[in-house]
């Protein structure tokens, strides 16, 4: 027995765990990472739920000290709505690694989520001090300023991302930069340019189409829009405005066929439903004209767009209480636009509160700079009161504007408003023609004909006034103008653009 254990204890060390006692310590360390591989593959598959629970069983081996599992736990919270649990998890994947650029960045990132935007500025300065050739560092900071209106700081940073690597988005926030500042022609310039970087964007085909379009430069406009069609004819933004542009040149038939196209894919968008109601009312369809534009009042109730052409479809309705009640609610969203105001007074004229119009049209010609039918719709009306001295006023007044719209522009004026203005001006005994012109009728300029010449200065009009039909009326007949119907009218409409 004596020689048998002693075979067997020199045995024994011939194992070579007994040999190396080191190696099985370390065996009991467990490795952080190394479910890490099918964590990543659960990800990129989209299969969140067996994804958590691999994450689960990860940290609750390694004792919550895997950064990985922690990160990925992190985008998932996030992609689920719950951005506050993502923005510790990536906090803590921070303080696992302090010196990861691409921790602070998503830190930074559920802040601006949040709206914490100061905050993430902090953020994404710490990490460009880790990283400073990080693209979507500078511009992700260049987002954050802009949306606290630092618009200096937030264009430096936007112009570094560029100039570290040209993006689409990049372009993008810039051209927004300069659109937020109203400065249209440097917003062009950035969208030409993100355009020749990237000439297959229909975003960017489409936003600058539209920018022609405000722009009044239609050639330009339908070129790009055309351009954004080709690559991507279901683009419905981009159908949406060339159906805005044929409504504008008067094709109200063509334009209504663009509209279904778009009407397939959005549904529910309150300027289709806007620009449709203003077809029918092109068309002189106005019980049609006012469901569609109830039915984008109900989509958009605080779009004034909306309501004012409301109002301007219920004053040629005659429906004075109704045309009220909508003007009115316009005038709270947009109290600085002259030619709501003038609407609502030819609303209470017609409504026999002359009083109040008179107050309303005193307002509006203290609001209005270039519209020359403000002031000769309120010479109208105290003419009618017997104010001939105070209608003279206006009258000369209106002249002044007429002057420097023609010296300005090449633009001709309605003829129902030059008819109107021209026996004004031979009843109160000025002359029947000091500075008017009869427009030419040549259908190729009647698409930059307006009442109010070019729409308050600011909005452009959109739609052939000739093919309009009457949108306003006076109160009362002149009584020494029989032949007359009214104060003269506003044939503009409002459509919306995308």
């Amino acid at each position: 027995m004596a020689e048998e254990r002693t075979v067997m204890r020199t045995q024994l060390p011939t194992s070579a765990e007994s040999q190396n006692p080191q190696l099985k310590k370390a065996l009991e360390f467990p490795i952080l990472e190394k479910q890490n591989w099918l964590i990543h593959l659960h990800y990129i598959h989209k299969d969140y739920e067996a994804c958590k629970a691999v994450i689960k069983e990860q940290l609750r081996e390694t004792q919550g000290l895997c950064e990985y599992a922690l990160y990925v736990q992190a985008l998932i919270f996030r992609l689920e709505g719950n951005i506050q649990d993502s923005l510790e998890l990536f906090q803590t994947c921070a303080v696992l690694s302090p010196q990861c650029a691409d921790n602070l960045k998503q830190v930074a990132r559920s802040l601006f989520l949040l709206g914490k935007h100061k905050a993430a500025t902090e953020v994404y300065n710490e990490a460009a001090k880790l990283n400073q050739k990080d693209w979507e560092i500078c511009h992700n900071l260049g987002v954050c300023y802009i949306y606290l209106k630092q618009f200096n700081k937030a264009r430096d940073q936007l112009h570094h991302a560029l100039h570290l690597n040209r993006h689409d988005l990049t372009y993008i926030m810039l051209g927004k930069i300069h659109l937020l500042e109203g400065n249209l022609d440097k917003a062009v310039e950035i969208y030409k340019k993100a355009v020749e970087f990237s000439p297959e964007n229909t975003e960017l085909l489409t936003t600058l189409g539209l920018l022609y379009l405000q722009l009044g430069i239609y050639q330009k406009a339908f070129e790009y829009l055309g351009n954004a069609l080709t690559y991507d004819p279901t683009n419905y933004k981009a159908i949406l405005a060339a159906g805005s542009m044929m409504q504008t040149h008067g094709d109200f038939d063509v334009a209504l066929t663009k509209y279904r196209i778009v009407a397939c894919a959005v549904p529910e968008s309150p300027p289709l439903w806007n620009n449709i109601g203003m077809c029918f009312f092109g068309k002189k369809k106005y019980v049609a004209a006012i469901s569609c534009l109830k039915r984008a009042n109900y989509l958009a109730p605080f779009d004034w767009k909306i309501l004012y052409n409301l109002g301007l479809v219920h004053l040629t309705m005659q429906q004075y209480a109704s045309a009220f009640h909508f003007l009115s609610a316009a005038i709270n969203f947009q109290p600085k636009m002259a030619e709501l105001y003038m609407l609502l007074a030819v609303a209470l004229t017609n409504l026999e509160d002359t009083e109040n119009a008179k107050r309303v049209y005193a307002e509006a010609v203290h609001l209005d700079k270039c519209n020359p039918l403000v002031n000769l719709n309120y010479a109208v009306l105290l003419y009618n009161q017997g104010q001939k001295r105070d209608a003279l006023a206006q009258y000369q007044e209106m002249e002044k504007k007429v002057n420097l719209l023609k010296e300005s522009s090449s633009l001709e004026f309605d003829s129902e408003m030059v008819e109107v203005a021209q026996k004004l001006g031979a009843a109160l005994h000025v002359g029947e023609a000091l500075v008017w012109t009869k427009p030419a009728k040549d259908p190729k300029s009647q698409h930059r004909t307006t009442s109010a010449s070019k729409a308050a200065c600011f909005q452009q009009p959109l739609g052939s006034n000739q093919a309009l039909g009457q949108a306003m009326s006076s109160a009362a007949a002149y009584r020494k103008l029989p032949s007359e119907r009214g104060e003269g009218r506003e044939k503009e409409e409002r459509n919306i653009n995308v």
